[in-house]
């Protein structure tokens, strides 16, 4: 999890600069799409929020620690409009950057976040390795934002199936396959067999062969899906020794209402 750290020191260390998230995600040798994956489930905020939060933390110390223009502060902390930047400060501070200097003013402090892992015992995590062959998926798929695809994922769920596409393409899989890192592609899946004709308005994709960590779960969705997500990615993955990630893609697979499996590709470190 140390990765992670270099990755929040980055952060910290260039909070002026336009920061991309490739390479933010190099310092914790993970892809922008695992990456973003680890922050959120580590942190409980996306790699931008977390960005525009520290910069608007430190913004507004320094309206109320001397007599900079807003705009200065604004532009510094990559604003390009004092417009922009008062609603992104009122929605934080719940004051205007003009208010900030007031008697009696109160602003929010953003720490910086360190992470600090303590190893507990007692959880217990259900999960197999297994080694399985390329194999197709079909389904609906829409691109979506790393930032907002937590909020965005669970609506297209729901179109599908208000819209009747549960009578084409029933949701076996839920299928994550990285874009550039800022956006991926989002599948409602099952599996495709070539001599079935793919439905209009549906594309297939190709799983390709490899090894796969899975991780058994029980329970009502999304919450118990959710519990076992991060604790894959804040548990199992910093305390795993002989695998690491692989291919940037994962798998929901849902047996039931209330059992399923989540499955995320691996190799030998």
């Amino acid at each position: 999890m140390c990765g992670l750290q270099r990755a929040i020191d980055y952060i910290e260390e260039n909070l002026c600069e336009d920061l991309e998230i490739s390479k933010i995600a190099a310092r914790a040798y993970l892809s922008p799409f695992y990456f973003q994956r680890v922050f959120n489930a580590t942190t409980g905020l996306t790699v931008g929020e977390y960005i525009r939060n520290r910069r608007l933390s430190l913004a507004a110390e320094e309206l109320t620690k001397s007599d900079v223009k807003v705009i200065e502060v604004a532009l510094k902390y990559g604003y390009n409009s004092p417009d922009s930047f008062a609603r992104a400060f009122a929605k934080l501070h719940e004051i205007l950057p003009s208010n900030a200097r007031e008697k009696g003013a109160k602003i929010k402090c953003f720490a910086p976040i360190v992470i600090n892992i303590s190893l507990k015992g007692g959880t217990f995590m259900n999960y197999k390795i297994v080694e399985k062959e390329a194999f197709t998926v079909v389904g609906k798929c829409r691109r979506f934002n790393a930032e907002t695809s937590y909020v965005e994922i669970p609506k297209f769920w729901d179109e599908h199936y208000e819209n009747g596409g549960g009578e084409i393409i029933r949701g076996v899989f839920g299928v994550c396959i990285d874009g550039d890192g800022k956006e991926f592609d989002y599948l409602i899946a099952d599996l495709y067999f070539p001599w079935n004709k793919i439905p209009e308005g549906c594309v297939a994709r190709v799983i390709p062969e490899g090894t796969w960590a899975v991780f058994s779960y029980t329970g009502e969705c999304p919450e118990a899906l959710q519990t076992v997500n991060t604790q894959v990615w804040t548990e199992w993955l910093p305390s795993c020794k002989e695998y690491e990630l692989a291919g940037n893609y994962s798998l929901e697979f849902y047996i039931s209402e209330t059992e399923g499996e989540i499955w995320v590709p691996v190799k030998k470190k």
